[in-house]
Parts: structure tokens; C-alpha cells; sequence
């Protein structure tokens, strides 16, 4: 069962084509519409990849998937789910979140990524001072701005101090401060890729240790950099840890503050670090791993108090003292420290941080070029003309409005293919950024002329990413396949997920059915006593041996506030991961157990309860599981009844040969 719903959801991810060609043969209908040989031969093939060899099916089963899930998709779409504004509203959304990754130039993104990884092995200490001027400013201000921040970068080259003249002449406030900020006189610390906007980064990591950088632009002006420092970048590190989850109100559970405490105790003692992980940590992905947790950088972890503590640790093998957390009580050691990944391992999260970056001016630049090859633009001749007349004195303040004249908006601006922009559209987008408009000495040219050329290649990135589908094969199968994908969930959701959940009576009879897959193995009510010493489990054999309680027992061997032992009581069943791998279900004190130096078991079992049923309650999350299987395996039947299904013998005869 395992093995057919791992094999549905990649084939579930997966039937989509970009298109068929002439002589691509009809391999079965449903209700008469056709699906390809070629879309069932490429999905085929994928999973043949994808799955182990020993978990691969025969073509038979694939192709009875894989008719199932069409039928699952004729049922959608008859439905009308696809319609759906919740639908349509989420796939829109994935659609434009997908675009982005087709929406770059490979060579331009490679070379911007190889640069991005280079720099984040260093982290640069840099001053710098701003003059502000904007982006839209009149050429004799631009100039003014530039003289202004050469004059200041003069002075420092002649022996100024950078950080009197940050603090004189900057306009970043924090360079002088204020009654709540001390002034930071330029100073930015430490910084690597991606902490600052791209033209200021490059100038730093561009710029020697103790030299000071010509003038740069960015958005907020023109700033000259100087380089404090330059260190290595701190890169990621392993640790494992112990983790006792927080008592849950009313939950008859050990006090986690003090076992925590008890565990450490241990530790410092000489007990095992990753035997007492394995024994006791509650995080039950890394407890059987003895608590390693994968490696992590700064900023990976959902919890920074657990990542400062980690990260404070210095040698292997060191260990924290226990700490709180979000998630509950902790207790770190530090495996190994790592330097940064390889570049391969680093460039899809590296790529992904640069479309979201100011970087990607350097992508659309190359985009364009392409998209200007790949479609047929055309320009108004008097387009940029018309609109340099409106520039009067009007439009550089709030009082400008849009044209009124119809004639005059409804004039083509550009057009892509068949698609026309139109002076309205370019009138209105000035109009919505007249905010930058506002200027000091404006130039109406200039500005016409630049807002002209963001508004076009706009439009042009825009109508590239509309187009996607038709001249990106790659897009076109992996947006099929979510647009298909997600039509499923909300299938599946109302037809069986749902039903499963809210049909107690269903669920009810379905468990009463099937109550021999749900039983309990052999369990113990018992005591399971954990030492680190054998000295010590032979004394708590004794005493258990002796009928004393677990506090008297702790009074006797936990001294000099040394933890010699730590009790877990409660019900295990067999095979449970506390016990002993050989432990024998017998009434009494056990023999003492020793998986390793350090690890020594006593179990103490009061009560041997046999197998039994599970009672429902116990576990409800398991047969709805089941339950929803077993509807689902019903619900295709009627799929196969309701729709009819063509399979053209044929056709599917060759396929077999082929593959076989």
C-alpha cells in the first residue's frame, strides 16, 4: 500500500504534455477525449528513474494508475471544481510564483551566483557616508551630488577622519545619531552578500581592507565605502541534543526542568551522550539518530535561542548546560563545525535570493534582449513626443491629472505582436508614481525617457511570462502538473479526505470489520531504571529487588548531587525503544542490561498485560487513514462504472513491447 501511494503522487506530479504531434497515437479515451501515448511513455519513463528498482511495478499496474487518475480528473472537471474562485485564485497565485524561475537568462544568473557564493565566504566591517540625491533628479543635481561626495572623499585621502566626516557630512542618519541611538559615525559592522543593496555590496567586497571606494549610486544616492575589515564568513555546524517537551496541563508527565537537570547530571558523570539522547530525547527524529541533527548555518533554525547556543559552543564534543526553548528543555553538544557547502549545493537557494535581489536588473537586461528577438514590437512614432508636451509645470506636482481626451488615450504607444499599449495606460502609470515626480529641479525629458523605458520593459517582461506556456516546454509541463495537482486535492477533500473524517458511523463499522489489524503486542506495566555506572544499577537492583519506592531509591543512590540514576515509568509494549533489545516479559526485577560502557537497565515490570484489541479512540488517526483507502478504492470502482473508457489494444500492445 505504501509503495502504490508513493508510486500515485509522483504519477500525480507528473501527467502533463506540452503538446502532441502528428504522429502521436491516441492510447485510450474517456467520454471521448483523447489521452497520448506520448504523455503516458514520458511519465512511464520518469518513474522508472525515480523509484527503486526493487519498488517498481509492472507496466500494467502504471497504466491502471494512470487511467485512474484521468478518471480522477474527468470527475474534477465535470464538477466544475475547476471554476471554483478558491481554485482559480491559488493557481493564479502559483502561476506567478513559478514564472519567476523561467523569467531569467542562465548565463547572466550563473555568472551573478558564482559571484554571490565567492563573497559569502567573507564577511566585510565597512564604513561609508551618503549624500542624497535621487534617481530623478535634474542633471546639475546629479552633478552637484557627485562633486560633493568626491570633495569629501578628497579630504579623507588627505588625512581626514572618515568617521568626523561621516558624522559632519552624511545623510544617513545614523552616522549622527540621536537621544535614543548613539551615533555610529558610518560604521555598519559586518556584512556579507545580500545584507546591503547590490551596488553598495559590490563596491565593498570590490574595495581593499583600509581603502575607500570611489562614488557609487544606489536609490538613495551616491555613498563612498570604506573597508574596516575582512573576515571569514562563521559557515554552518553539526550538534545533537537532548529534548525534554514541555508538560502539557494535566498531562501526568515527570517534571522536564528536573530530568533534564537528572540527564545532564548524567553526562557530566561520564555518561554517554548519544546513549542518553537515544533513551530519552523526545524529539523522536534525531533521538534515533543519538540526537544528531543535520547540519545548520545562522538564521536556519526556527528557534534562535537553541541556534546561540549552538553556536557558542567551540570545541567538539563540548556540551551546553540545559536551557529552555521554545519547544521545550535542551541540551547541545557540538559535533563538528563546517565550512560553507560547495557551490553546487548553495546555487539553487543563491539563484532564488538573487530574483528577489536588486541583482535581477542584470537578469531583465538580458531577458530583454531575448524577448526583443522572440516577439515583433512596435513602436508609436510620435509616442515619447506626445507625452514630452505634457510636461509642464503642472506635472512635476500634485495638481497634474491624465488626459481626458479619448482620441488622445486611445493612441497606440507600443505594440507586441498583436497586443496594443495604449497612451492611457502609459498616462496612468505616470500618474500612479507622480510621487517620484516631485522633484527639485526636474528634467521633464529625462524623466519622460526613463519612466518611459520601466513602463515598456514592464510590459514586455509581462506579456514574456503570459506567454510562457507556448514558448517554454518545461514551464508548461511543471505548471500542468500543480494546475492538475491541485485540482486532485480539492477532489479527493470532498470525496473521501472529508468524508473519512465526518462519517463516524462508516468509520465505526469499518474498524468493527477490521479489528484484527489493530491490536496491541504484549505490553508491561513497568519501571525502566537507567544508570550510568554498574555500581550503581546493582544498588537499584537491590533495593527494587527490596520493594523500596523510586524516591527512596533515589535518596539512597543519587548523592553528593551526582544523578546515579533516572526512573521511567509507564506501559510498554513490545519492542518499545526504551527497552532492551533482549528484554524477556517476566514479573520483577530484570537482570542488568548494558548496551554500551555507560548505559546500564534495570526493568521492573508489575504487570504483564496480554494482547489485546486497541480501542478506537486509541488510535482514530490510523483507521480514518485506512477508512480513507478503503473509500477511495470503492469510489474509483464507480469512477470505472460512470465514465466510459477506450483503450485502444493496439496501440497499448506496442507500447508494451517497447518498454519491456
Amino acid at each position: 500500500m505504501k509503495n502504490s501511494i508513493q508510486l500515485f503522487l509522483i504519477l500525480l506530479v507528473s501527467f502533463t504534455t506540452f503538446g502532441q504531434s502528428k504522429k502521436d497515437k491516441v492510447l485510450f479515451t474517456i467520454e471521448g477525449e483523447p489521452t497520448y501515448v506520448s504523455e503516458f511513455s514520458r511519465v512511464y519513463k520518469k518513474n522508472l528513474d525515480i523509484i527503486d528498482e526493487k519498488d517498481q511495478k509492472e507496466i500494467e499496474e502504471y497504466f491502471d494508475l494512470f487511467v485512474e487518475y484521468k478518471l480522477k480528473l474527468k470527475e474534477a472537471k465535470n464538477l466544475k471544481l475547476d471554476e471554483k474562485d478558491s481554485y482559480v485564485k491559488e493557481l493564479a497565485g502559483y502561476r506567478k510564483q513559478l514564472s519567476r524561475n523561467y523569467m531569467t537568462d542562465n548565463n547572466a544568473t550563473e555568472k551573478l551566483t558564482k559571484e554571490a557564493y565567492d563573497r559569502l565566504q567573507k564577511e566585510v566591517k565597512a564604513s561609508h557616508i551618503l549624500i542624497n540625491v535621487s534617481l530623478d533628479a535634474a542633471p546639475k543635481d546629479t552633478l552637484a551630488a557627485y562633486n560633493k561626495i568626491m570633495d569629501i572623499r578628497k579630504s579623507i585621502l588627505e588625512g581626514a577622519d572618515f568617521g568626523e566626516m561621516a558624522v559632519k557630512h552624511s545623510d544617513d542618519p545614523s552616522a549622527k545619531g540621536n537621544q535614543k541611538v548613539a551615533a555610529n559615525k558610518g560604521n555598519l559592522g559586518y556584512f556579507s552578500a545580500f545584507r546591503m543593496v547590490y551596488p553598495f555590496e559590490s563596491a565593498a567586497f570590490n574595495t581593499q581592507k583600509g581603502e575607500v571606494s570611489m562614488p557609487v549610486r544606489t536609490q538613495f544616492g551616491y555613498h563612498i565605502v570604506k573597508v574596516e575589515d575582512i573576515r571569514d564568513n562563521a559557515g554552518e555546524i553539526t550538534v545533537a541534543h537532548i529534548l525534554l517537551l514541555d508538560k502539557k496541563e494535566g498531562e501526568n508527565k515527570e517534571d522536564p526542568e528536573q530530568k533534564i537537570k537528572d540527564i545532564y547530571s548524567q553526562i557530566q558523570d561520564g555518561g554517554d551522550f548519544g546513549a542518553l539522547a537515544k533513551r530519552f530525547s523526545e524529539d523522536r527524529s534525531s533521538g534515533v539518530n543519538k540526537g544528531i541533527l543535520p547540519k545548520f548555518g545562522r538564521g536556519r533554525l526556527r528557534s534562535k535561542i537553541f541556534e546561540d547556543v549552538a553556536f557558542s559552543l567551540d570545541k567538539a564534543k563540548e556540551i551546553s548546560k540545559p536551557f529552555k526553548s521554545e519547544f521545550g528543555w535542551h541540551i547541545v553538544q557540538l559535533i563538528s563545525k563546517h565550512p560553507m557547502k560547495s557551490y553546487e549545493e548553495e546555487k539553487p537557494l543563491l539563484e532564488r535570493k538573487i530574483k528577489n535581489d536588486k541583482r535581477a536588473n542584470v537578469i531583465n537586461t538580458s531577458i530583454l534582449k531575448k524577448i526583443n528577438q522572440l516577439y515583433k514590437i512596435e513602436e508609436g512614432k510620435t509616442a515619447r513626443a506626445d507625452f514630452y508636451k505634457l510636461a509642464d509645470a503642472s506635472f512635476f506636482s500634485k495638481n497634474w491629472k491624465k488626459p481626458t481626451d479619448k482620441t488622445f488615450l486611445d493612441k497606440t504607444l507600443f505594440q507586441i505582436n498583436d497586443t496594443r499599449v495604449t497612451y492611457d495606460e502609459f498616462a496612468t502609470y505616470l500618474l500612479k508614481n507622480r510621487s517620484r515626480n516631485m522633484v527639485k529641479n526636474p528634467d521633464a525629458k529625462g524623466f519622460i525617457n526613463r519612466n518611459y523605458k520601466e513602463f515598456m520593459d514592464n510590459k514586455l517582461l509581462s506579456f514574456y511570462e503570459s506567454d510562457l506556456e507556448n514558448v517554454n516546454e518545461d514551464f508548461a509541463a511543471i505548471y500542468g502538473e500543480y494546475r492538475d495537482g491541485l485540482l486532485l486535492f480539492d477532489l479527493m477533500e470532498n470525496e473521501i479526505w472529508n468524508k473519512a473524517k465526518t462519517d463516524t458511523l462508516g468509520l465505526e463499522k469499518f474498524f468493527n470489520d477490521n479489528k484484527e489489524d489493530y491490536k496491541w503486542k504484549e505490553r508491561v506495566e513497568a519501571v525502566i531504571a537507567s544508570c550510568s555506572k554498574e555500581a550503581s544499577a546493582k544498588k537499584v537492583q537491590e533495593l527494587l529487588e527490596a520493594g523500596k519506592s523510586l524516591d527512596e531509591i533515589k535518596k539512597a543512590v543519587n548523592k553528593d548531587s551526582k544523578v546515579n540514576v533516572i526512573f521511567s515509568p509507564g506501559v510498554f509494549e513490545k519492542g518499545h525503544r526504551n527497552l532492551p533489545e533482549d528484554f524477556k516479559f517476566t514479573k520483577g526485577v530484570s537482570k542488568i542490561y548494558n548496551d554500551g560502557k555507560t548505559d546500564f537497565t534495570i526493568v521492573k515490570v508489575d504487570k504483564i498485560i496480554p494482547e489485546s484489541y486497541k480501542k478506537l479512540s486509541e488510535i482514530k488517526g490510523k483507521v480514518i487513514s485506512d477508512y480513507q483507502v478503503y473509500l477511495e478504492k470503492e469510489w474509483v470502482t464507480s469512477l470505472k462504472k460512470n465514465y466510459e473508457v477506450k483503450i485502444n489494444k493496439r496501440v497499448y500492445r506496442k507500447l508494451e513491447k517497447l518498454v519491456k
